[in-house]
Order: structure tokens, then C-alpha cells, then sequence
């Protein structure tokens, strides 16, 4: 509407000026045309500040899965040209190494721990989308567009984006139909092809009167997981690797996977592995496919390129390119995402500014809640104080090499028994994470000595300082980033029996209420853990009872089912909910309680 009322007063001040050009003579023409020249220039010159914005997301791909990034098995020319012209990441990362949450927080610019959105929760919160990304942009007066993934349950996109078409693997089918579903005329084609032909077909027909931005999320390379054949790519890249033989992955032997904790031994990073990796003959057919997924996606990024170039679009287009999560390739015998080693969330990052012929390979720390930040950077709109993340167009503009940034969080807090949940911080030097609901299981990484990640240091006397810092600065990092809607349990209290002294119980089996913070709505289920001591109730470590997830509304009166208590003894108790929307409060502060020693009446 703004650039519609500016096109109409430019038309009125150049009719204007004609009129009085004509009634002046051979010179007033002249000076019509040149003032009329200058305004079209100055009408192209303030629509150049305004770029066009392309973010391509892919799905799953390691930071290394890149000609550019060193690897000589990926063919990725057009890729490998987009960092040779523009700004490569080499330090960038996922907060969250799984699809759903990292969606989300490239939409917010939240951490996980603010928006709590995963594949465990309904839709995520309004209050994180009203100052999503591409609404700010929408109102802006950018042309918002949307093909592929979005992965983020959400029932308002129209209010985000102009175009949208969200789509990923069909689930329906176990075999190539999981990716080849989708038609182009009367031909069934990848998934890829389709997302590309789909970027294509808008460019060709986008108006130039605005600027768009628009998010292409490839679902490749992700596996298709119900089928046999993990691994669909298009025929077009069949004799990539034909004659190839990929190197074991590093640390595939079995000490590595012996070191690591057992629910991470039994769970999903191990099961897929046995899908894909188990076997020399499987890790060459799916290793060669997931690369070959990846040429697939290049191949249209090049013909979108081709595209732009053909409309006159290239010279003021702004292109990202970057992976929701990186990915295991067999190390530690693992596949997927999830936990928090380096191959699990270090992920591709390249912008190329076509204004900017400034290459640069960059190693500051940066992370996908920047992504929003820059985007709105890039359109000249301030960022929201709430976001998280910064803008990293300043590097790109050769301003700064860096960001005011030392540290990272780093987190995966879907509560899912096949997958650990897990939480951690990271500096250019240091990396210490721990296992959420057993905080006992800590790790401590020397990054610059050990970048393979295969020493952990906590529990060595020398770096007792250093780990107790590291476990300090994450509770701080968890308490600034804390969902401000969700609230946690409060007054907490025990049904006592008739038979009570000051502060201790008598009897063997307590009784447990609490109050569900209004926030919640309603509680959907609990969990409370019983602990021996104060120590263990800090680490949550349910050692004399962890009731797990129980569902239920209930608040009231809940009996103690754990191991029998003794007499005389102390123990404390705290909880946590899942609210309506089936997010997770954080625990409530522990309580203690006493045992008697003996039976007292009154």
C-alpha cells in the first residue's frame, strides 16, 4: 500500500512538471527530462537498499557435507560458489540438534528454552509468532513466500507469508514414494525438484514493484525413515561415488560406544545407526545416498541462481544458505542428531550479499537464532529486544569480524525415553554438557587440544574449578532464557496424618499436593522426584523415587510409590508439570521432609 500511494504522487509531480516543462519552451523540456531521469534514479537507487532475501534451509546437513568445507566426496559446485562469493560460517551452530524446535527457533529467534516448542508440544505459543521473522517482514511490505518444510505446528502461516506450501516426506509409504509423491505436470519428481521448480516458477513471475523474501526448506537429505532404502535421490546424480569407497567414520570402534551412557546406548542414535551404518555394505549405500541427496539440492540452487539472473534479479538478491541440525555419519556408532557432540549440531552457514564483493571465511560463533536477526537486518527493520540472536550482516558487510559473543547454549529438550534430553554450553575453546534428567552424567571437552571430543575431563582434579564454572553458567543461561508464560509449581505441601510432630511424618508413605501455576491453563501430567539428599534433589536425581511421567490432572493428594522410607531419616521432593499444550515446566523448588523415629501421639 505505501509503495502503491508513492507511485501515484511520483506519477502526479511528473505530470506536473511536464505541463510546466511544455509552457516553458525548449529548455523547460530539457530540464523535465533530466529531472525526470534523476527521480527514476533515485526511484531505482532506494528500491536497491530494499534486496531480495532467499533463505534455503536443508534438512540434516553436517557442516562438512560441503566441497567448500573440505570434503572431496560431496559435489557441490554451485554451493562451493555461493561461499567462494560470500561470507562462510566456519563456526556455526544449531541451539537444538533436531528439526522441530531448531524450526522454531529460526521462525522466533528463541532458544528452545524460551518458546518450548518440540515434537512433544501442540501448537507453539502466539506470543513467539506475532513477532516472527516473516510477519515483521510481511508488514514491512515485503512478499513473504514459503515452499517445503516448515515443521513447526502452527494454524496462522497466512498471517506470516503471502505464498505458502508446506510439504515434507510422506509418511504414508515405506519405500521411494516417501519422496517421489509430489507431481510437476503429469511427472512424479523428488521432493527437491518439486521445491525447486516451485522456487523458480515464483521467480519468474515475481513483481518488482517490492521485495520478497523467500524460505526454501529442502527436506533432503533427511532418510526417509520407515523405508529399507533410507537414502532417495534423483537418477540425475546416480554415477556420483559409483566407484567410490567412503572411509570408516572416526571413533566407529567399540570403546567409543561403550563410553556412552546407557539410555544413549539403547536409544534412537543407535537403533537408526543399525539401519544405515551396521554394516560395511549398508554405510557405503547410504553415506553415498545421503551425499548424492545433497547434489540433488545443489543442482536446483544453481538453476535458481540461473533464474534470478534471467529476470535481473541476481545483482540485488541476498542469499542464505544453512541446515536446521547437523547429523552423525556412523561416529561413536551413532546416527541422527539429538545429542550434543560437534558432528550433532555444527551446521553450513553462507551468506552471499551480490553487493558485497567481499569474500570472507569467517570463525566467529554463530547460530541459527542469528538467522532472523540478519534477515531483518538485510530489509532495514530494527529486530525485536526479545530475540536472542544477532544480526551477522555486519560481518558480512566487512565491519566486524566477530560478534560480542563468547559462549553458546546448546540444548535438546524433547522428553523422549529413546532420547536423552540434553543441555550444554559452548566457547571457542570449551564445551560442557549433561544429560537433563540425570545430571550426574556431565562432560567436559577441551575443544583446542581434544576437537574429537574423545577426552572427558570432568572429575579430574585440575579441572574441578573449571566444571563447577561451566555448571554455574549454564543455571544462569537457564534462568535467563526461561519460558516467561509457562511458570513452575508452587506451594508445595504433604497431607499429613492425624499423628504429627513439628515438621516430621509418621508413617512410611507420604502424601503430595501442589499448585498448577495459572499459566499452565491445565495440567495435562506430573512428575515428582524424591531424592536422599539436597544434592541429589539439585541434580534431579529421583535416587528414592522418580515417578516418571504420569498423565493426569490430578494436584492433590498424590500417594508416595517409591522404595519403602526409613525412620529417622530426611529426604526432599519437587515436581514438575506438563501444561495444557503438553510443554514442560521446569521443576519446583525441592522441600524437604522428616521421618520420625518413632510413632508419637499427642
Amino acid at each position: 500500500m505505501i509503495q502503491q500511494s508513492r507511485s501515484i504522487c511520483r506519477r502526479a509531480v511528473l505530470k506536473q512538471l511536464r505541463q510546466s516543462a511544455c509552457a516553458s519552451g525548449i529548455m523547460g523540456r530539457v530540464f523535465f527530462y533530466a529531472l525526470f531521469l534523476a527521480l527514476t534514479s533515485f526511484s531505482v537507487s532506494a528500491e536497491m537498499r530494499k534486496p531480495n532475501i532467499i533463505f534455503i534451509l536443508t534438512d540434516d546437513q553436517r557442516w562438512d557435507a560441503l566441497g567448500y568445507a573440505g570434503n572431496p566426496l560431496v559435489h557441490t559446485p554451485e554451493i562451493d560458489r555461493l561461499a567462494a562469493a560470500g561470507t562462510y560460517f566456519k563456526q556455526a551452530f544449531s541451539s537444538t540438534p533436531i528439526c522441530a524446535a531448531s524450526r522454531a527457533s529460526l521462525l522466533s529467534g528463541r532458544y528452545e528454552r524460551t518458546h518450548l516448542y518440540n515434537f512433544q508440544t501442540d501448537m507453539i505459543r502466539e506470543e513467539f509468532m506475532t513477532d516472527a521473522y516473516p510477519r515483521l517482514l510481511k508488514n514491512a511490505g515485503y512478499q513473504t513466500v514459503f515452499f517445503g518444510k516448515v515443521g513447526v505446528n502452527y494454524d496462522h502461516f497466512e498471517r506470516m507469508f503471502d505464498v505458502f506450501d508446506s510439504y515434507d516426506r510422506n509418511n504414508a509409504y515405506t519405500d521411494r514414494r516417501g519422496y517421489f509423491y509430489k507431481k510437476l505436470g503429469d511427472d512424479t519428481v523428488h521432493l527437491t525438484r518439486f521445491t525447486g521448480q516451485q522456487a523458480i516458477d515464483f521467480i519468474d513471475k515475481a513483481s518488482t514493484d517490492r521485495p520478497f523474501c523467500m524460505q526454501l526448506s529442502f527436506s533432503a537429505p533427511h532418510a526417509h525413515d520407515g523405508a529399507p532404502d533410507q537414502y532417495f535421490w534423483q537418477s540425475v546424480t546416480d554415477y556420483l561415488l559409483q566407484d567410490a569407497n567412503i572411509p570408516p567414520p572416526i571413533f566407529s570402534a567399540d570403546s567409543f560406544f561403550n563410553e556412552l551412557p546407557p539410555r544413549v546406548k539403547s536409544g534412537f542414535n543407535r537403533l537408526r545407526w543399525t539401519w544405515r551404518f551396521d554394516t560395511p555394505e549398508k554405510y557405503q549405500k547410504s553415506v553415498k545416498g545421503y551425499y548424492r541427496m545433497i547434489s540433488d539440492i545443489d543442482l536446483e540452487i544453481a538453476k535458481i541462481r540461473a533464474s534470478l539472473q534471467k529476470r535481473g534479479l541476481d545483482r540485488n538478491t541476498v542469499i542464505i544458505f544453512m541446515s536446521d541440525n547437523g547429523y552423525f555419519l556412523g561416529e561413536r556408532q551413532l546416527a541422527g542428531k539429538w545429542l550434543m557432540y560437534e558432528p550433532s549440531i555444527r551446521v553450513s552457514l553462507i551468506i552471499m550479499d551480490p553487493r558485497n564483493s567481499n569474500h570472507r571465511d569467517v570463525d566467529a560463533m554463530v547460530m541459527n537464532i542469528d538467522i532472523p536477526a540478519t534477515i531483518l537486518d538485510f530489509a532495514g527493520i530494527k529486530r525485536p529486544p526479545t530475540w536472542h540472536g544477532a544480526s551477522l550482516k555486519p560481518i558480512v558487510d566487512g565491519n566486524t569480524k566477530t560478534l560480542n559473543r563468547d559462549t553458546v547454549m546448546i540444548e535438546h529438550l524433547w522428553e523422549f525415553d529413546e532420547i536423552p534430553s540434553s543441555e550444554g554450553l559452548r566457547t571457542t575453546s570449551w564445551k560442557y554438557f549433561r544429560y537433563v534428567n540425570e545430571k550426574a552424567l556431565e562432560y567436559l571437552y577441551d575443544l583446542k587440544n581434544d576437537p574429537q571430543e574423545t577426552h572427558n575431563l570432568v572429575g579430574h582434579a585440575a579441572y574441578l574449578a573449571k566444571t563447577d564454572s561451566f555448571r554455574r553458567s549454564l543455571e544462569g543461561h537457564i534462568h535467563r532464557f526461561r519460558d516467561p508464560y509457562s511458570g513452575v509449581p508452587s506451594g508445595l505441601s504433604m497431607n499429613f496424618s492425624s499423628l504429627v510432630q513439628e515438621s516430621y511424618i509418621l508413617g512410611e508413605q507420604p502424601v503430595f499436593s501442589w499448585v498448577v501455576p495459572e499459566m499452565a491453563q491445565k495440567q495435562k501430567a506430573f512428575q515428582i522426584l524424591v531424592s536422599s539428599s539436597k544434592q541429589g534433589a539439585a541434580l534431579d536425581n529421583g535416587d528414592i523415587w522418580d515417578s516418571r511421567q504420569i498423565k493426569s490432572d490430578q494436584s492433590n493428594n498424590i500417594v508416595y510409590r517409591g522404595i519403602p522410607l526409613k525412620k529417622g531419616h530426611s529426604y526432599f521432593w519437587k515436581v514438575r508439570i506438563w501444561d495444557s499444550r503438553n510443554r514442560t515446566s521446569a521443576y519446583s523448588e525441592a522441600q524437604s521432609f522428616r521421618i520420625a523415629a518413632h510413632e508419637t501421639t499427642f
